[in-house]
């Protein structure tokens, strides 16, 4: 390894994935380690990337909710979540202290969007969406090179949409807010209706019409607030065979011919394939430390 080191942080629910990089095109090693208590889990965080010398920055792409206001005493922490003992967690602290680097964070899917926009996909773009659609659905903007946030980061997974007509039966998973667009396309509300991964249901199975439809809402919303110039679908869910090509049809027919954006061809695949996170890392943390020339 040469030139200076960035240390990537994609955490989930049930691990962490750790990187060590000079750049986009040399990560140069990588560990998964299980999300267990904070203070197990940070501390191994803490030892691996104490063990590969000084970091010029370090990057945490995470899921939330997160405070992501710099202005607050709870800055780079974890909000409240249903994941066992990590509300309230201090993400971004004890990272700093120990590594006494840089800390860049954001969630996971503002992390992924914007790699897609600077090195996937969505190059080129003004305006660029990122979505996971897996064990929940959330959604991330870049807009000029810079994810957007309010007052929280968006919450682009809970939207509501309008019910298919051969699903109208099923309440939703969302526990908030029941048939919000997680709680009827996420992977665990296919599996609460049909009791198997989309991407195993037969080609002739009406949930594969069900999903696309509530994902081509999805688009067509974003078309009308954003006019993007590429959304780009992730998560799990999206690797069932057709599926995008049903949404993208989808899409165009519910959207009337009336956007600039065409679905056709503004909605993909991550260009970056499962690296997507970590290199969304590595781009917050580029932008906390001094950039790479790589």
């Amino acid at each position: 390894m040469t030139g200076p080191l960035y240390g990537l942080v994609e955490a989930g629910g049930t691990k962490f994935m750790l990187g060590i990089a000079t750049g986009k095109d040399d990560i140069c090693e990588t560990v998964r380690i299980p999300t267990t208590t904070p203070a197990e889990t940070i501390g191994a965080m803490v030892d691996w990337f104490a063990a590969r010398g000084p970091l010029v920055g370090l990057g945490v792409a995470s899921f939330g909710p997160l405070d992501l206001d710099p202005g607050s005493p709870s800055f780079g922490s974890i909000t409240r979540t249903p994941k066992p003992h990590w509300s309230n967690a201090d993400l971004v602290g004890p990272l700093r202290a120990a590594l006494d680097c840089p800390v860049g964070i954001d969630t996971d899917v503002n992390g992924a969007a914007l790699a897609e926009y600077l090195w996937g996909a969505a190059q080129g773009q003004r305006i660029a969406l990122y979505f996971t659609i897996g064990t929940g659905i959330g959604g991330g903007a870049v807009i000029d090179g810079q994810p957007i946030r309010g007052l929280s980061h968006p919450e682009m997974g809970h939207v509501r949409v309008s019910r298919h007509p051969d699903d109208l039966d099923f309440a939703g998973i969302c526990p908030f807010h029941g048939d919000c667009l997680e709680g009827l396309a996420s992977g665990p509300a296919i599996m609460a209706r049909w009791g198997k991964s989309l991407s195993d249901l037969p080609v002739d199975h009406p949930g594969h019409a069900i999903i696309a439809h509530y994902l081509a809402q999805l688009v067509t919303s974003m078309q009308a607030i954003f006019e993007p110039g590429k959304i780009v679908l992730g998560g799990g869910v999206t690797s069932t065979l057709g599926l995008i090509e049903r949404v993208r049809t989808e899409a165009t027919r519910l959207g009337g011919d009336y956007f600039r954006s065409n679905a056709e061809a503004i909605v993909s695949l991550p260009s970056l394939g499962d690296k997507s996170g970590l290199l969304g890392a590595l781009a917050l943390a580029m932008r906390a430390g001094p950039r790479s020339t790589s």
